[in-house]
This record gives structure tokens, C-alpha cells and sequence, in this order.
């Protein structure tokens, strides 16, 4: 509605121990374009100084309110931050990232622009890669930019179903309060960062009902660094990925979600999830075996034979790994057509060599096989 270029957006950032990149982060939010804003800086039992950057910003800067809890992990960090919302737009930061001038006044407005009350503005992202090295650092744009064009008018998932096949980046939109408190959409709060944005992210896009998306990236996310995420130390770190998958899948058989897209881009995101198991911690990996089973178990066989976007070897392994025998496959028009567009998308976004790599490896079939993490940015 047109309110909505004036509302008080509450900006949700929930910090723990980031001293190194807080100041950024919060000098991007303060330094937006639009000023409607309160800053919530959730400190989660922080030991560090960043506690004392909060107060810096807070004496410097109306807006930014200092919430000091114990530490409890992100999930229940954002809770705190929804509780104590009372902008009509939520808007959740991670502290070491950052945010270009005008993201919060181009989302409003885009928002406002429409007759209809809209619950979710999305927005693609700016991948940070290499950021420890100032040398290296390098921008990349996000594998959702350019993937949908503008939305001219609202929609549901269903429309638009690969936005959560794609990294969970609820960061990169803004949420109407009133549509996470009518549908009573929070966080699962797990310890520590428990991946406590792959639930919400099911939970708020499927529930929707009027999604608008804007291809254009505001937010700078910085990457795990290239092979920080190998050989993890814990069964837990190691089974999270497919843990949160299946407990996506739990969200949307109670929502109820029927759009077939919709369940192939989630079906999708789990295959990627055993992929970057078999990369990190390795195929002959105990839990990354069994877990794999265990996610496989909870998909439907005939949709995975259907989907597009999975090649043969992912579709062979997928049967292997049930112990069932794999159908005949043949390379259809549909799957043919769908390559030509992904082709054109990585052509779009990453130009020849980046191409070039996808293409390479299609030829090589790798599938689930050894990954070459340096392919990993062209995704």
C-alpha cells in the first residue's frame, strides 16, 4: 500500500562477538537513504567489545537501542528482536555483513507501488568471497540475480519457487510484521547459529501470499572462506544441513504446501545439501551416509524422476543410495531446454569461463563425485 514508503522499518541485528566487523555493519544501516528506522542490536551474551560498539552507535544515534541478553544462539537472538519490534516492516542484518545506502527506501517504494498489502520484498545479493585477504576480496553477484525479473505484481511462492532453492538469504528482503505475527512465524531457537534460518525461510515464503521481488542487490554477504567448512569436529556440525532439510520438509507438509515447483526447488536444496556434506566431511563419512538416507527416505520417487534439474548421475545415486533399482532415463526436450537457460544464466551472470566450468562438468558427469571447491562461486 502506499503507506509503506513512509513506515518505521525494525532492523533485527543479532550480534555475538563480532567486534571485528560491527562497526560496518551498523554505519551501513544508520547511513541509509531512508531514516524510519529502529536499530535493535541484540547482544547474545557478547565477550568481546561489541557490546561497547553498540553503545558507541546508541549515544552517536537515537534509533539504535542496545537489548543485552544471555547467550542463547541466533534463533532465540531474532525472537528477542521480533518481540520487541514495533516497525510495520522487520528487517533481520547479520552483523558481519553489510548493506548498500539504498536498500531499505528502493524496497519500501517498490512496496508501496503496489495496490495490494504485500507481506515479503525480496531481493537478490552480492556474494563477499576471499574477504579475509584485501587483496582477493572479490564481489560476485548471487546465482538468484537476474533469475526472476521485477515482479509487476504480487504472487505467492508458487510463482517464483526457486527463491528457496537458492541460499536461505532471509536477510536480503523485508517482512510485514503484521503477516509474521498473523501466521506466528519465529525462529527455532537451536544453539549457537544452528542454521536457525532455514525453518523461517520455509515458514514466511510458503505462507505468503503476496511476494514481490526486486532484482536488484542491496545487501553484501560475506562467503565462507574456501574450505573453512571442511572435516567438521562434531556429528551435529555434520548432520545439521540434512537435519534442518528435514525439518523444513516437516514445516511444509503442516503448511501444506501442494505446488509441485515449490517442492522441487526444496528438493533441490536437499540434494545440494548431500552434495556439500560429500565435499566437506567426505562420501564414506558415517553420518553423512546415513544421514543421506535418511532425507532421501522423505522425498517422493516419482518427483525426483520428474525434476528437470537434476541430471542422471544425481537421479542414479539418489536410487542407489535407497537400494532401489533406477528407471531408464533419457535426456528429454524439457531437460534440454532447461539446460539452455541455466547455460544462459551462468552466462549472464559469471560471462564464458564461469560457462565454461558448469559446462565441464556436466560433460564429466561428476554428479555426487569429487567437487572442485574452486567451482563453488559459479554454483
Amino acid at each position: 500500500m502506499h503507506r509503506d514508503a513512509q513506515s518505521l522499518v525494525s532492523v533485527i541485528i543479532p550480534i555475538y562477538n563480532v567486534e571485528k566487523f560491527l562497526d560496518q555493519c551498523l554505519a551501513s544501516v544508520l547511513n541509509q537513504t531512508y531514516r524510519n528506522l529502529e536499530v535493535l542490536c541484540i547482544n547474545d551474551g557478547s565477550t568481546d567489545s561489541s557490546p561497547e560498539i553498540i553503545r558507541r552507535f546508541a549515544a552517536a544515534d537515537p534509533r539504535v537501542r542496545l537489548i543485552d541478553k544471555e547467550n542463547g544462539g541466533y534463533g532465540m537472538a531474532c525472537n528477542r528482536g521480533l518481540a520487541e519490534a514495533r516497525g510495520e516492516w522487520i528487517s533481520i542484518i547479520e552483523p558481519d555483513d553489510w548493506i548498500d545506502p539504498g536498500m531499505y527506501g528502493d524496497m519500501l517504494a517498490f512496496a508501496a507501488s503496489f495496490d495490494e498489502t504485500i507481506d515479503i520484498v525480496k531481493c537478490p545479493w552480492t556474494d563477499i568471497v576471499d574477504w579475509d585477504d584485501p587483496k582477493k576480496q572479490d564481489e560476485v553477484r548471487c546465482t538468484l540475480d537476474g533469475l526472476y525479473p521485477t515482479s509487476t505484481a504480487p504472487a505467492p511462492l508458487s510463482a517464483m519457487p526457486r527463491l528457496i532453492e537458492m541460499h536461505p538469504s532471509i536477510w536480503s528482503a523485508i517482512y510485514r510484521r503484521g503477516f509474521l505475527e498473523e501466521k506466528g512465524i519465529k525462529f527455532i531457537e537451536y544453539p549457537g547459529s544452528g542454521w536457525a534460518d532455514n525453518p523461517f525461510l520455509v515458514e514466511a515464503f510458503c505462507q505468503a501470499d503476496t511476494i514481490v521481488y526486486l532484482d536488484k542487490p542491496y545487501y553484501n554477504y560475506r562467503c565462507d572462506l574456501r574450505g573453512s567448512t571442511w572435516n567438521h569436529k562434531t556429528e551435529d556440525l555434520i548432520a545439521r544441513p540434512f537435519d534442518r532439510w528435514m525439518t523444513m520438509t516437516k514445516i511444509m507438509r503442516r503448511i501444506g504446501v501442494a505446488d509441485r515447483g515449490v517442492w522441487e526447488a526444496h528438493y533441490m536444496r536437499g540434494f545440494n545439501y548431500v552434495r556439500g556434506a560429500i565435499t566437506d566431511d567426505g562420501a564414506d563419512n558415517p553420518v553423512v551416509r546415513k544421514k543421506t538416507r535418511e532425507l532421501f527416505d522423505m522425498m517422493d520417487d516419482d518427483l525426483v524422476l520428474s525434476m528437470v534439474s537434476l541430471n542422471k548421475g544425481r537421479k542414479k545415486f539418489y536410487f542407489e543410495v535407497k537400494g532401489e533399482a533406477c528407471p531408464k532415463l533419457k535426456l528429454t526436450g524439457e531437460r534440454m531446454r532447461y539446460l539452455m537457460s541455466e547455460g544462459m544464466h551462468v552466462l549472464h551472470l559469471y560471462g564464458v569461463y564461469g560457462l565454461a566450468l558448469r559446462v565441464f562438468r556436466r560433460i564429466r558427469r561428476i554428479g555426487f563425485s569429487e567437487v572442485d571447491v574452486a567451482q563453488k562461486r559459479y554454483r
